[in-house]
């Protein structure tokens, strides 16, 4: 299947293409054709600058619609955004409804697909390859997003990596910093790709890397899955897709790719090497500092004939959303093996989507609450904040959650804090009273707080029972209700006297 008969033909439901995940039909292009059949993709076609308008653009457009621009200053390559923008596009991706999205990925996390390995020919992310002369900035229309942001970022690329011990890959999505036309550098925090280049450095040896840039929604959302170390990412992909995800071996290097990406930068992370990277604005909505962080020499670079290059504008529903169902479903998952009453979790949008977790639980005996908010403190260093509902309280509905703080919860009685606790390095919080320069071993010391916002198990009369109006979830309005005001309008128009 070639570029141009890629980006044209079209196919009935996203999800029923799981069926041919092995010819390739399952790529970026299918997805957003998807798209643009349902009005969900705003096509700008005038020339906009790299360097805040495109991301000012998008943001604009964020949970709307995606963003495609075709003609992103000085390149012929365009850019799209904000494709995975909106929960219940992610669930459509899937197949299901958006009440079992995080019990289909959950089960693709605990059944994963070995990858497919194809030929190089049939990959159609290698159809042009760069190997001599690279010029990130000439081939590449990389933005530069907010405005203290010190430079261009790749901020959707898929970093994949091989453990130098074992050879089991890892797939992340980590912020890089384009410095020079085959220089960049790149944020790793404390997780399985720090360790590999930890590894690597140790022996003196650098870590050989590929970042993916323009894949499916599912294949991206599968990176950001909460795995034990040496669990490849990819082979979550396939159990999303329903079949092996067909990878191909990258041109310099033994890592595989996802075989019908739209480019691929290969490289190498260096070892015992470090360059400033930074300001640029994160998750949280606020700049991260400079520091010197680790650096990728680029050796190649390959694509699709005509490709499209993807980028996520910063803290917005895509870059929020990709963190939070993968770690929804973990959360589930972990909670549940200690607490089987916990029915459903939701990390808020106000909370980043990583901060703040809302429990759905159905207690039977007091004090569980507490013991589920501690929990789901042990479960992720990210969560900063635990609110546990009752099975009546809708976690999705930040309305509902206030309402039942409201009414159930007493801090002198249901409040539990956890001080000096390790959190997020990124939470700008955790940074007040420390140097500027504070080992790492410091940074993100946070405080924890849990609130128990549940009713008692045992209560007089209808102390805690909801109000509730028989029928007004089954009331058929459409019969009842008028097509228009004609009967209201006559009957104002009487002679009252």
């Amino acid at each position: 299947m070639n570029t141009r008969e890629a980006a044209t033909h079209g196919i009935p439901s996203f999800a029923s293409a799981r069926d041919h995940a092995d010819t390739g039909s399952l790529s970026l292009r299918d997805w957003l054709v998807h798209l643009a059949k349902t009005g969900r993709v705003a096509t700008i076609d005038t020339p906009v600058a790299l360097e805040h308008e495109l991301a000012a653009v998008a943001k604009r457009l964020d949970g709307e619609q995606a963003a495609f621009f075709t003609r992103p200053h000085g390149h012929t390559v365009p850019v799209v955004s904000g494709f995975m923008s909106k929960r219940a596009w992610i669930a459509e991706a899937m197949g299901v409804d958006e009440s079992a999205l995080l019990a289909r990925f959950s089960a693709a996390a605990a059944g994963p697909l070995a990858s497919k390995l194809i030929q190089r020919e049939d990959a159609s992310c290698q159809q042009v390859v760069h190997t001599s002369g690279i010029d990130l900035h000439a081939l590449l229309p990389i933005p530069t997003h907010s405005e203290h942001d010190s430079g261009p970022y790749i901020t959707a690329g898929l970093v994949i990596a091989r453990n130098p011990r074992t050879g089991v890959q890892n797939v992340s999505i980590n912020r890089i910093q384009v410095h020079g036309p085959d220089r960049m550098a790149i944020l790793l925090l404390p997780r399985h790709l720090h360790a590999f280049q930890r590894d690597a450095e140790a022996a003196g040896d650098a870590l050989d890397v590929a970042i993916v840039i323009g894949v499916d929604p599912l294949t991206m959302l599968a990176s950001q899955a909460i795995t034990p170390i040496d669990h490849d990412e990819l082979e979550i992909a396939g159990a999303l897709h329903g079949a092996p995800l067909p990878v191909a071996r990258c041109v310099t290097n033994g890592v595989h790719v996802p075989a019908f990406a739209e480019i691929v930068i290969e490289g190498r992370i260096l070892p015992n090497v470090r360059e400033p990277e930074g300001p640029f604005g994160e998750f949280p909505k606020y700049y991260s500092a400079k520091e010197a962080r680790e650096v990728i020499e680029v050796a190649a670079v390959t694509h699709r004939r005509d490709p499209i290059f993807h980028t996520i504008v910063p803290a917005e529903m895509e870059h929020l959303l990709l963190g939070a169902i993968p770690r929804e479903a973990t959360l589930l998952a972990h909670l549940r093996r200690s607490h089987p009453g916990v029915k459903d979790v939701h990390l808020s949008v106000g909370g980043v989507c990583r901060y703040h977790l809302w429990v759905q639980f159905d207690k039977k005996r007091e004090g569980e609450a507490k013991n589920v908010i501690l929990c789901a403190f042990g479960a992720h260093y990210d969560i900063k904040q635990v609110v546990v509902v009752d099975t009546d309280v809708n976690v999705h509905d930040p309305a509902e959650i206030e309402w039942a703080i409201a009414t159930r919860f007493q801090a002198d009685r249901d409040l539990v804090v956890i001080a000096g606790a390790q959190g997020s390095p990124l939470d700008p919080s955790t940074t007040v009273g420390q140097p500027d320069d504070a080992p790492s071993h410091l940074q993100g010391v946070s405080a924890k707080m849990g609130l128990d916002a549940t009713r008692p198990v045992v209560y007089p009369a209808h102390v805690f029972t909801r109000v509730h109006i028989p029928g007004e979830d089954t009331v058929d309005l459409q019969a009842l209700v008028a097509a228009d005001n004609s009967a209201f309008d006559a009957y104002l128009s009487r002679d009252h006297g």
